[in-house]
């Protein structure tokens, strides 16, 4: 992409994807990501912290690949690009929000392990190849962390 609205973000799924389809039939999935910070103050030599959160959107065979796979609390790597949506409320107030647009996805396998399988490919209106057995990506594997390691 050369229209320079690229981000990647490594951060922990706040809560489990939600799978829906528009009119036309377009699978969409929406979930959240918490993404921490953590510094040394050089005045005080504490360690502080400070955390973003951010809605990704994930659009067709992604978007059921990640209502399938990830869950509350995994760790993912997110590149996409950034959208504002605006809407207006029913009470006429004007909301803004800017999401990520995901175009790839994965596990982050920093303090984890993950078993991934490819999809078989499908045509247009052949439905999610889950249904009928296909073996599928799992990350949401528990991660073991050392104690002068900080995962989050």
């Amino acid at each position: 992409m050369a229209n320079g609205n690229n981000v990647v973000l490594v951060g922990n799924v706040t809560r489990d994807p939600e799978l829906r389809f528009t009119p036309s039939g377009q699978a969409t999935a929406t979930f959240g990501l918490a993404v921490n910070r953590r510094w040394q103050n050089r005045t005080t030599q504490e360690w502080e912290e400070a955390t973003s959160f951010f809605d990704v959107v994930c659009w067709r065979e992604m978007a059921e690949n990640v209502s399938e796979t990830l869950t509350k609390g995994a760790r993912v790597i997110v590149s996409g690009r950034l959208e504002q949506r605006s809407w207006e409320t029913p009470e006429g107030d004007k909301r803004s929000r800017v999401e990520i647009i995901a175009d790839e996805l994965g596990p982050s396998l920093r303090w984890a392990t993950a078993q991934i399988s490819k999809n078989e490919r499908r045509g247009p209106g052949e439905g999610n190849s889950y249904a009928s057995g296909a073996p599928r990506a799992t990350a949401g594997v528990a991660p073991t962390y050392s104690e002068d390691e900080e995962p989050f």
